[in-house]
């Protein structure tokens, strides 16, 4: 199974953001809803975690408003004092911040310029691939990643927006299945 983690440093975490103003009034939210579709079609307020199983979500389409709904529902919800809460199907909520998510995964893959060339490097596609959206991950945030082991490898020396990483990281790793 692939996964992906998405660090939203700017987007809101609070429901009250707008659905007409993702990039602004949300804090570019429009970046992890298109993450959400490029993961699944072919989380300033305490730290919340929002996970979406591609197998159980309904209520999804690929558009940028829909998946930015269902994550502005999840925020209405709330975030349940202790373990994980289905807000909607497919779609649950958490109390986490981004070291206990990487904590609780293993075989994980840090999408970085400066990592090993995509085409080279040893992958299985069962790996946990983290990048960011549109800011760097913060020294904290690498050295979190550096601690549990995780490799870096690179789409290239060019920058992407992160939805166009997860699709070429799909691209790839389908690449090699069908081989």
């Amino acid at each position: 199974m692939r996964r992906f983690v998405v660090v939203g440093h700017k987007a809101v975490t609070t429901p009250k953001f707008s659905l007409n103003d993702l990039p602004g009034g949300a804090g570019r939210m429009d970046i992890v809803a298109r993450c959400v579709n490029a993961s699944l079609f072919l989380s300033h307020a305490p730290p919340v975690a929002i996970r979406f199983s591609g197998e159980k979500v309904r209520y999804l389409s690929p558009d940028e408003r829909s998946p930015a709904a269902l994550i502005k529902k999840a925020l209405e919800k709330g975030v349940p004092p202790a373990g994980e809460q289905e807000c909607t199907p497919g779609v649950y909520i958490s109390k986490q911040s981004f070291a206990d998510v990487i904590g609780s995964l293993d075989d994980i893959v840090y999408l970085h310029e400066d990592g090993e060339d995509i085409r080279g490097a040893r992958l299985t596609g069962d790996e946990t691939f983290v990048l960011s959206d549109h800011q760097n991950l913060t020294p904290e945030e690498e050295e979190i990643l550096a601690t549990k082991g995780a490799r870096k490898v690179s789409l290239g020396k060019k920058l992407y927006h992160a939805d166009h990483c997860i699709v070429m990281v799909n691209y790839e790793l389908d690449r090699r299945s069908d081989s």
